[in-house]
């Protein structure tokens, strides 16, 4: 949920701590720019998470973590921090996002990909570490009779940040994901959908999901570890969208 507290953290690390512990919730996934932090900063962080007993539960990177010396200098990181899992947050590059993700084209550029994640699987297991790919709804498509998700599943280590509502605008059943890959589901990201008029996502609950279906077979099929709330948009000032988001999970997932 970090990502959608992005302003209000880059803004005033403590405060937004402060406001998401006194949410409830009990842990964060940081994304990208902690990769730039100093480990003296991180320490920092780390030490005002404790204070409030939230942890963090990943991180959330871009592709300049899985060369050689970034994924060094993220692991180095994600140790101070206290997280278990380094997670790529997309695949190639694309004409939408064309300073992010890893070189490559097609169905080659997975393969070549899918290499990168089996050498991060290896080294991030010698620290008891995951690697882990959040998706969204490229993965789902297929490229020459081959989904790219399944290219990357052929990496046995690498698991699954599964983002609901990706799944769901690439017309793929998130429960049919996990029964697929029985196990590697460690992460399931709640966001509901479909975008209402005015083109934001709904409040969980609000939308279309089984979120009760989907929480049970997480947990028994999945190899489900935590929940992350995915707030991208919202009609609602973002912090009481995250509040609302808890109480409605805490509704659906007593």
């Amino acid at each position: 949920m970090a990502y959608a507290m992005r302003q209000e953290l880059e803004n005033d690390m403590a405060a937004a701590l402060k406001a998401i512990a006194k949410m409830g919730y009990d842990g964060i996934e940081f994304w990208a720019p902690y990769f730039f932090w100093t480990p003296a900063y991180a320490k920092e962080v780390r030490a005002r998470m404790d204070d409030l007993n939230i942890k963090c539960l990943s991180t959330h990177n871009e592709s300049l973590a899985f060369s050689p010396d970034g994924l060094s200098q993220a692991i180095d990181l994600n140790k101070i921090l206290g997280s278990q899992s380094i997670v790529a947050a997309r695949g190639l590059v694309s004409a939408v996002n064309p300073n992010h993700g890893f070189e490559g084209m097609g169905l080659d550029g997975w393969k070549r990909l899918a290499a990168t994640f089996q050498r991060t699987a290896e080294r991030v297991r010698a620290v008891n570490m995951t690697c882990g790919f959040h998706n969204h709804t490229v993965e789902f498509q297929p490229i020459e009779g081959k989904r790219p998700i399944d290219v990357l599943a052929g990496v046995t280590e690498l698991v699954f940040h599964l983002d609901v509502s990706p799944c769901r605008q690439a017309e793929v059943d998130p429960v049919a994901f996990m029964e697929q890959y029985p196990g590697r589901t460690h992460s399931v990201l709640c966001s509901d959908w479909p975008a209402n008029r005015n083109k934001h996502q709904p409040l969980l609950g609000d939308g279309k999901e089984n979120w009760k279906q989907l929480f049970a077979k997480a947990e028994s099929v999945g190899g489900l570890r935590f929940y992350l709330i995915q707030q991208e948009t919202s009609d609602l000032p973002m912090t009481e969208a995250v509040q609302k988001d808890l109480e409605r999970f805490r509704a659906l997932h007593p």
